[in-house]
C-alpha cells in the first residue's frame, strides 16, 4: 500500500515571505517613525531656542529662504502629533503674514496627507481590526457618514492634532482629497485667526 504525502502548494510558501515581508516593512516603518517622531518632540519642547534663532537667522538673510525653513519645518512636523499652532506663532514673529499664510497651508496639507499615506502603508487597520474591531467599525461608520464636517472641525479647533484625524482618516481609506480639503478649511480658518491678529497685535506693540 503506497501512501502519497499531501504536499503543499507552492502559493503557500509565497504568502508566508509575503507575510514576513510585510511584517519586516512595518517594523521598519515603525522603528522610524518612533525615532523622527521622539526627535522633533525633543526639539520642539528642549531646543526651542535653537529653533528659533535657525528661523530668525533665516528669516534675516532672505525672505526666500526663511520661507524655504518655515515650510520644511512644517512638513517634517508630521507625525510628532504637536498642534501646527506652535511653529505658527513662531512663523508669526519672524514672517509677514502674506507669506506665512500659504506656506502654512501647504506644510500642514503636505504633512496631512504624508501621515494619511504613513497610517495607509503600516496597515493600522489591520492591527486595529484584531484587537479593537467593533470600535474601528464605528469609527469607520461615522466619518463614512459625517467625515468632511467632522474634518472642518476637528482641524479648526485648537486644542486638538490634526496629524490624529489623518490617521484615522488613513486607517480606514477615507477619501484623500476630502479629508484635504477639511484640514485646508479647519486649519486655514484657525491659521487665518493666528496670523493675521497676531500681526496685527505686533504693529500695535511695535515689534513690526
Amino acid at each position: 500500500m503506497t501512501i502519497t504525502s499531501r504536499r503543499r502548494p507552492p502559493s503557500w510558501r509565497w504568502a508566508m515571505v509575503g507575510a514576513m515581508i510585510h511584517e519586516r516593512r512595518r517594523g521598519v516603518l515603525t522603528a522610524l517613525w518612533l525615532l523622527g517622531a521622539g526627535f522633533a518632540i525633543w526639539v520642539f519642547l528642549f531646543r526651542r531656542d535653537a529653533l528659533e534663532g535657525m528661523l530668525e537667522g533665516a528669516a534675516g538673510t532672505s525672505l526666500v529662504i526663511g520661507g524655504a525653513v518655515y515650510l520644511a519645518l512644517g512638513c517634517l512636523r508630521s507625525f510628532t502629533l504637536i498642534p501646527a499652532t506652535s511653529l505658527v506663532l513662531l512663523g508669526t514673529v519672524f514672517l509677514p503674514p502674506a507669506v506665512l499664510f500659504p506656506l502654512t497651508l501647504v506644510g500642514i496639507l503636505a504633512s496631512s496627507a504624508a501621515v494619511y499615506y504613513f497610517a495607509e502603508a503600516l496597515h493600522l487597520d489591520e492591527l486595529l481590526t484584531k484587537k479593537h474591531a467593533g470600535q474601528l467599525e464605528r469609527v469607520r461608520a461615522l466619518l463614512e457618514k459625517h467625515g468632511f464636517p467632522i474634518v472642518v472641525g476637528w482641524a479648526f479647533f485648537p486644542l486638538v492634532p490634526t496629524d490624529l484625524i489623518c490617521y484615522l482618516a488613513g486607517v480606514i481609506r477615507m477619501s484623500v482629497a476630502k479629508l484635504l480639503l477639511g484640514v485646508a478649511i479647519g486649519e486655514g480658518a484657525i491659521c487665518a485667526i493666528y496670523i493675521f491678529v497676531g500681526d496685527s497685535v505686533l504693529h500695535a506693540m511695535g515689534m513690526r
